[in-house]
């Protein structure tokens, strides 16, 4: 099937991949446009891969008042130079994120920043909860990896579902920007304030 110019271009301004990765996409995919896009994910996710090892420096931190006042949100975002920290792609992202933390309110960054004593006070929950609920012995320890799992989703910003499309988490949103940006970025450090909490009754 013959691709034509327009709709090289039309995936290209979607993607911001090169002409020539567009076109071998398009040509993959039969003229699929999805498919294409699909196509230059998986390529430029292999990519973000590759550019994770390089220095992230530059960057913004983006505030973000929600509701009157009620949610502010503070985060740091990082990038490889000044000229990428002043697109308008990577500032859209960080206002992403932020509002992410906004809506999402994790409590850590990545998984491997929980601390050992929350995930086991979970299991414990966890365990109780599901001799409750009268759950064998047998399959206890499989249900409480399974709730340990989903909490993880819940409380880590990396891993919650992007609230502007659930198919993909944070992470794969933060991947995708890296593969259209071409520079490394990470997120490094947020906080999340809501109005009252941690006041006691």
């Amino acid at each position: 099937m013959a691709i034509t110019t327009e709709q090289i271009k039309e995936l290209r301004e979607a993607t911001g991949a090169g002409i020539l990765d567009c076109r071998k996409a398009l040509e993959q995919a039969n003229g699929d446009f999805d498919k294409a896009v699909d196509f230059l994910r998986e390529k430029g996710l292999a990519t973000a891969a590759k550019r994770s090892d390089r220095d992230a420096s530059e960057g913004t931190v983006e505030l973000y008042s929600h509701g009157n006042g009620r949610v502010g949100v503070m985060v740091e975002v990082n990038c490889e130079t000044d000229f990428v920290a002043r697109s308008e792609a990577f500032r859209t992202f960080a206002h992403e994120v932020a509002l992410q933390i906004a809506a999402g309110a994790p409590r850590y960054l990545r998984a491997e920043d929980v601390p050992a004593e929350v995930y086991e006070h979970e299991r414990e929950i966890a365990r109780a909860r599901a001799r409750e609920e009268g759950k064998p012995e047998a399959v206890l320890e499989r249900i409480v990896e399974g709730r340990i799992e989903k909490f993880k989703d819940e409380v880590c910003l990396l891993r919650q579902p992007y609230i502007r499309d659930e198919s993909i988490t944070l992470e794969k949103l933060l991947l995708q920007n890296v593969a259209a940006i071409g520079e490394n970025i990470l997120i490094r450090r947020f906080a999340r304030w809501e109005l009252g909490e941690g006041i006691q009754p």
